[in-house]
Order: structure tokens, then sequence, then C-alpha cells
């Protein structure tokens, strides 16, 4: 069985965001996969080369005015070089935000990150939950309480640390991480069997 190696690339400025990526690796991990948490603000040469030997990215950051954090964007840009080569073409991507509002236009950072995956010719995961607490019968409690597809949300109140963490988002952080490393998982299979098929 091929075990897909997952790397969660993320900036946390006041931790919450911290929260969220450890909380997408207990998931992946959880389902088989091999994780690095890799903080793209203090990235070494060794923890680029994970990330390009990796077979899903998961990126992560805080919803700063609407989107992603400075730290993060000058991380996205200084991966031209590998857009320039094809290095991350045909990988897997994921993505995961936190603001203080409830919306906090964070849509527009998971936006951001599946622009960056494309750009990249990579092949993004969406979050495959329903939404949470949309009716008299649900709660704050429910998987997926902010109603996002395109990736996991969380809020946190701005007078709160990381601690306050939404349980519920911290669930919904790892129910990402485990879809990733399944999909991984019957990707990488997947290309194993072709490539078995082409070399035959």
């Amino acid at each position: 069985m091929t075990i897909p190696l997952i790397s969660i690339a993320y900036h946390s400025g006041y931790g919450h965001t911290a929260v969220l990526a450890e909380a997408v690796r207990d998931g992946a991990a959880g389902a088989g996969a091999v994780v690095h948490l890799l903080k793209v603000d203090a990235l070494t040469e060794a923890e680029w080369e994970l990330l390009d030997a990796s077979d899903a990215l998961v990126f992560g950051s805080p919803t700063y005015m609407g989107t992603a954090s400075g730290a993060f964007h000058a991380f996205a840009e200084s991966t031209s070089g590998r857009w320039a080569t094809g290095a991350w073409r045909d990988k897997l991507a994921a993505g995961f935000t936190n603001s203080a509002s409830k919306s906090g236009d964070k849509f527009h950072t998971l936006q951001y990150f599946q622009v960056l995956a494309a750009q990249h010719g990579m092949h993004w995961i969406n979050l495959g939950l329903g939404p949470g607490w949309n009716s008299s019968t649900g709660s704050e409690n429910d998987l997926n309480r902010l109603g996002f597809f395109t990736g996991a949300s969380a809020q946190s109140n701005s007078d709160e640390g990381p601690e306050a963490v939404h349980k519920a988002d911290i669930a919904t952080a790892e129910h990402l991480g485990r879809r990733v490393a399944e999909t991984a998982r019957v990707f990488t299979t997947g290309r194993a069997a072709v490539n078995a098929t082409t070399e035959a």
C-alpha cells in the first residue's frame, strides 16, 4: 500500500491558525499519511525539498484584511521558480483559514489558495462536508459550522488566544486532513498502477 506524504505549509500570526494546522496534521496522520508541518515564514532548504517531494500540499493562513497574510503571500511569490519548472504539477492541494469574524471574507483566502494551486497545475481537494448549524436542529458544535465548502474555515474571537479555537473548527480541520490523506492514497496508488502498466 502506498503511504502518501503530505506537507502543511502555513503561517500563523497569533497561534490560532497553528492550532488548525496541527488538527489537519492529526487527521491526515490518523488516516495513515506521513505529515510534515512547515512554517512558511521560516522554511529551510530541506523543508523546501520536502514540499517538492510531497504528494499533497495543504496551505494555511489567517485571513487578514480579506486575504492571506503577508507572510503567506511572500511564500507564494517565492514558489515562482517551482511554477517555472512545473515542479508541483499534478500534486494535490487543499487549504484552511481562520479569522475573528464569522465570515471575515475567508472565502477569498481559500480562493487565493485555489488560484495558487491552479497556477502550479495542482488538483484541489474541497472540504467534502455539507454545511452545519443552518437549521433549528443544528448547533455551533456541528462540523463545518460556518458553512464553507472550498476548505476548512474557523472563527476565533479577537480577544482570546489559541486555546479558545472552537472545538468544532478543530474537528473540521481534522476532517480535512483525513480527506486529503485518503484522496492522496487513492491518487498515489492509481499513479503507481498506471506507471507499472506503462513500464510493463
